[in-house]
């Protein structure tokens, strides 16, 4: 009974590594008999459903041109060899954001021609080697600030003719890095952003201007944006963005009046930064472990494209002590910069008299030593009384004057008691 069990799931097992899906074709690219990288087409129009059985050393999956409408969660869990996968012109509306789960080695996922509205961005975590993510003819409508935060190893990204209007500024941060953030040597990025109804504001525009530098980390597939949105003029929609009047954008500049401030124990101290940039920046300040403070915060903007901001800090205490961060923030992206605060507290007179240097051995010893008084001489002696029970120390002192015969007796303050004789 063991032994026919154990055969069937050793067949099992067979079928799930060298077996072709139905309506599907198996090939080996680049070999025959099983020496090439196995790959596996299903272009099947009636299918409805991902097949479970394709071959577990499946380097490339195309599922093309059916009627699967939704990718369930670890579809491609067994395919843990799986480098390229290619869900393109389907019907598919929704994926689990756990749907790619153990596909470490995939580079590419294409999803172009879908129906798919938004996308699980946090699933890319389970693909830490995806370079390539095609999101092409879908009716995306927005970019969500957290996508930045799955998207760093993308070189490739096509999210042409979708539904977009806005670029979060969190995506030009990770496409533009600061000349601060920089390590090392800047990640080329190929993106696709056509075909979309945007906004004319400052990212899209910072987007398409930035991209036209020779030595530019961004290129675009294509460069001509248009204006699809209410966010422009009326005669600015469908026009190209390079007419639109959108020259003024600029990523904020923040400059603080002090970078390394000193101040006693409680005292009042003011930290101040001030911040350009077009739209004018919105200024905000955090400390330690980026926790926002929004007490005794002054801000305020003279003219368009300058706001400077002030915080007070009243009956300053050890605890305020440390770094402040003044961040600016507008549509062309972000900028910071520290302030650091120390707080030192008053010395005492006893402590300072202490720390006082002591003279050196050199300048004692040239010193001549002062004239001392002469010691009197003192005797003690010891008087007992009547019934010799205890006896009593007695001092007497004698005069350095030898003429004069008077002596005179001290008690000693406290009796000292003997034993008994």
């Amino acid at each position: 009974m063991y032994r026919l069990l154990l055969v069937q799931m050793l067949h099992c097992c067979f079928l799930v590594a060298h077996s072709c899906p139905t309506l599907c074709t198996c090939v080996y690219l680049g070999g025959s008999n099983g020496t090439g990288l196995r790959s596996v087409l299903c272009s099947e129009p009636r299918m409805s459903a991902i097949p479970l059985n394709a071959p577990a050393d499946t380097v490339k999956f195309r599922l093309e041109k059916t009627s699967i409408s939704r990718v369930p969660r670890a579809a491609f869990f067994y395919l843990s060899e799986l480098q390229f996968l290619w869900l393109t012109y389907n019907s598919i509306t929704t994926i689990h954001p756990s749907s790619f789960l153990n596909l470490k080695a995939l580079r590419e996922l294409r999803l172009d021609g879908n129906l798919l509205s938004a996308f699980p961005w946090e699933g890319l975590r389970d693909m830490p080697r995806l370079r390539t993510l095609g999101l092409h003819n879908n009716r995306l409508s927005s970019l969500p600030a957290h996508a930045a935060l799955f998207l760093p190893n993308v070189t490739y990204l096509d999210l042409s003719s979708n539904r977009l209007t806005t670029l979060p500024s969190e995506l030009l941060d990770l496409w533009f890095p600061p000349p601060a953030q920089l390590t090392g040597p800047t990640q080329r990025r190929v993106l696709g952003v056509h075909d979309n109804m945007w906004q004319c504001d400052c990212q899209i525009s910072m987007l398409l201007a930035q991209s036209k530098y020779q030595e530019s980390p961004v290129v675009l597939m294509d460069q001509l944006l248009t204006c699809s949105h209410s966010g422009g003029t009326a005669d600015q929609l469908g026009a190209p963005l390079t007419e639109a009047d959108l020259s003024r954008c600029q990523r904020p500049s923040v400059h603080p009046s002090a970078t390394r401030v000193t101040s006693p124990l409680g005292s009042n101290v003011m930290l101040r930064c001030d911040a350009t940039g077009y739209p004018t920046p919105v200024l905000t300040w955090t400390k330690a472990a980026g926790a926002s403070i929004y007490n005794t915060v002054i801000q305020e903007s003279p003219r368009v494209g300058i706001r400077w901001s002030i915080i007070n800090l009243n009956g300053l205490s050890y605890k305020d002590a440390g770094e402040y961060r003044c961040q600016a923030r507008n549509m062309a992206g972000t900028a910071e910069a520290p302030i650091r605060l120390r707080v030192v507290g008053v010395v005492p007179p006893s402590i300072k008299s202490k720390t006082r240097k002591a003279p050196s051995r050199s300048s004692t010893s040239n010193r001549k030593p002062l004239p001392q008084k002469p010691k009197r001489a003192q005797n003690i002696t010891s008087i007992s009384t009547s019934k010799k029970k205890t006896l009593l120390n007695l001092k007497y002192v004698t005069p350095p004057n030898p003429t004069n015969k008077t002596q005179s007796i001290k008690m000693a303050p406290v009796p000292t008691p003997l034993k008994k004789m």
